[in-house]
């Protein structure tokens, strides 16, 4: 006779590792550093502040 096996434990197992394998992959993709996200910031505002000061008044 085979073992018995409970399929709800099964179930739950496998979920768990789709789940683990999806959560690796949004790590990959979308996960960054406090100093990465840092350091966009930093540059978004650096490329902004340089872009107001060379703006033109246009005021007639």
């Amino acid at each position: 006779m085979g073992d018995v096996v409970n399929l709800n434990r099964f179930r739950k197992t496998r979920e768990r590792a789709e789940r683990a394998k999806e959560a690796e992959a949004n790590r990959a993709r979308f996960g960054r550093t406090k100093a990465e996200k840092e350091r966009d910031r930093k540059e978004a505002e650096r490329r902004t502040q340089t872009l107001d000061g060379h703006r033109l008044d246009d005021e007639s």
